[in-house]
């Protein structure tokens, strides 16, 4: 490679990875977000990477920030079959990154949630776990969902958390790293394990 290739290489490289540029890409984002979402709030940003997909069933309050590889996916048809799919992030919510968020049905975050990293939160499966399945190619199985899942407000769920269908996580409540959530737990709830078990109730 000659001298001044690597010189333009160079050059580039630093535009890419410095500072003006990742704001301008970050407004890039934005701006897409407020043209394609059903709601997009103040003061609200996605991040470098991210994938989406029917944005326009996806509500984001106010003050929203997540590191990269953000997922976000609502399935409105699936093999023939249509759902009516919604997601709802409230206001002042932070995720880590690789945070991946599916509905067909509904999925509700309330306001001032925290999430770590590597988090799985889906309402539906592929399949209804049953011998008629095995007819099927995973890929192929038709989804199903037991229900919404209900995030609600203050929450803190911990690194490498999944969350299944029809669970509610109650206000104030935290959710220990690596657990597996399968059912629903009051609030000031401390859960963790697989799957997630009560630990101890918070009390003031």
């Amino acid at each position: 490679m000659s001298f001044i290739k690597k010189h333009i290489i160079k050059f580039l490289f630093g535009i890419l990875h410095s500072e003006a540029y990742k704001k301008y890409k970050q407004q890039q984002n934005n701006n897409w977000a407020k043209t394609h979402f059903k709601a997009f709030g103040k003061q609200s940003s996605l991040p470098e990477t991210y994938w989406i997909k029917n944005p326009q069933y996806i509500s984001i309050g106010d003050n929203f920030s997540s590191l990269f590889n953000l997922r976000l996916e609502t399935w409105d048809r699936f093999y023939g079959k249509s759902f009516q799919p919604e997601i709802h992030i409230g206001n002042n919510v932070n995720f880590n990154s690789d945070v991946h968020i599916g509905a067909i049905d509904k999925i509700s975050i309330g306001n001032n949630v925290l999430m770590a990293s590597r988090i799985y939160i889906s309402d539906h499966y592929h399949g209804n776990i049953s011998a008629e399945d095995l007819d099927w190619v995973p890929a192929e199985r038709p989804l199903s969902s037991k229900g919404p899942v209900i995030i609600e407000d203050n929450v803190w769920i911990g690194e490498g958390v999944c969350i299944l269908p029809g669970v509610t996580i109650g206000e104030n409540s935290i959710i220990g790293a690596n657990s597996v959530v399968n059912k629903s737990f009051p609030k000031n709830s401390v859960i963790a394990g697989i799957p997630a078990k009560l630990i101890k109730t918070l009390e003031k």
